[in-house]
């Protein structure tokens, strides 16, 4: 089966890097493999010190990188969308095309829409994703789901609104409504976007890879990162600690350093003691061109069990308790005193931080109210009972 692997991590802890290096050892284990980056600051073209445009380039035999640019994937394959917002927008007077660019969000909905094309198109099997920093990848990532909410929630009225109000909109409040072709498009996107999500949370097919160093903030960040992405369904099967000092560097400068790095890997393999872990030295010089793509390849993915398909979590499960329902949720390294939850119609609202999910409930369940909700072992227990 294809597969998709994303990486993830704090900016500036070597995602790229490893990602590279994935690509290299897959492309020579015979895979077809495209390296892909969502990062609006694209690197992967000063790693393999090549020339990226806005498509594909073949840097080695099996090995096709692509530094993908939602502006430009947007234009071309939902171009009826565009055409609409900017006639929009423009004719409201306050306004023009230029000052538009792209919409917020919608580099994190076309960049994904974009990877799954090319995953459905099996022309690669392995497709690797060098993602922006842990915010951005959250946001790209939690994405499909929640436009899919609202367009499931709204999307049956806003057919029923363009119909009724087209022929009076512009008339009577300056505004155009969408055209027939672009809610066809909206319709596809919100087909996409089913798609999409089962795609991403298919643990068969989709791995998280997060990349850290052995830092304090770095490691809190982590923890952060792999509680969410459990909070969204994600499968995380794998640990990456970059940049790692060797312990006989012969400089008393670094002891100190060495004496801390070596407190925050233990922390992060205990923490993630579950998981596949990686630790990938401090190298000599810049991780760049293919000779030190190859270099990181060889020293630390050794073999091909780097690709295989670990589902090390769960999906979040309901079961039933007597007469009661309990829903259970993995968001290991959580903070019980961050968490907090409600419901909400026909969903279960979990609120971690800055981060909301909302998980719609089975009709089972429409009747029935949270009683009571522990957090234990690294599981969200939400216990439901008859009103």
């Amino acid at each position: 089966m294809n597969r998709i692997y994303i990486f993830t991590g704090k900016g500036g802890v070597g995602k790229s890097s490893v990602a590279a290096a994935h690509a290299y050892k897959s492309a020579e284990s015979g895979k077809k493999t495209l390296l892909v980056s969502t990062d609006m600051a694209h690197n992967l073209g000063d790693i393999f010190e090549c020339e990226i445009s806005h498509e594909k380039v073949t840097v080695r035999e099996n090995l096709d990188i692509y530094e993908i640019d939602p502006a430009y994937v947007c234009e071309n394959d939902f171009a009826e969308i565009i055409k609409y917002a900017k006639k929009l927008l423009s004719d409201t007077g306050d306004i023009t095309i230029q000052d538009i660019g792209i919409f917020p969000g919608t580099e994190e909905l076309f960049s994904l829409l974009k990877i799954a094309e090319i995953y459905k198109s099996g022309e690669y099997e392995r497709i690797i994703v060098d993602c922006a920093p842990t915010g951005e990848t959250l946001s790209l990532l939690k994405f499909p789901e929640l436009l899919s909410w609202y367009m499931e929630k709204l999307f049956p009225i806003g057919k029923v609104g363009v119909r009724v109000l087209a022929p009076i909109s512009k008339s009577a409040f300056k505004v155009e409504m969408p055209n027939k072709h672009a809610m066809n498009d909206i319709e596809k996107i919100y087909a996409k976007l089913m798609e999409l999500e089962n795609l991403l949370k298919d643990r068969n097919i989709t791995s998280v890879r997060i990349v850290s160093v052995p830092e304090k903030m770095v490691v809190e960040e982590t923890k952060r990162n792999y509680m969410y992405m459990n909070l969204y369904n994600f499968n995380v099967d794998g640990i990456y600690i970059n940049r790692i000092l060797p312990e006989d560097i012969g400089n008393d400068f670094f002891d100190k350093w060495i004496e801390l790095q070596k407190e925050y890997r233990t922390v992060l393999k205990e923490t993630f003691a579950g998981l596949p872990i990686y630790e990938i030295p401090w190298y000599d010089e810049e991780l760049k061109g293919i000779a030190n793509i190859k270099r990181l390849a060889e020293d630390v993915l050794k073999d091909d069990t780097v690709f295989e398909s670990k589902a090390v979590t769960g999906r979040e499960s309901f079961a039933k308790v007597g007469g009661d329902y309990l829903l259970k949720v993995f968001m290991p390294c959580a903070d019980k005193a961050d968490l907090n939850l409600y419901q909400a119609a026909t969903d279960v609202v979990i609120k971690a931080g800055n981060f909301k999910r909302n998980i719609p409930l089975p009709n089972t369940l429409l009747n029935m109210s949270i009683k009571k909700a522990d957090y234990t072992d690294g599981y969200l227990n939400i216990l439901f009972t008859k009103e």
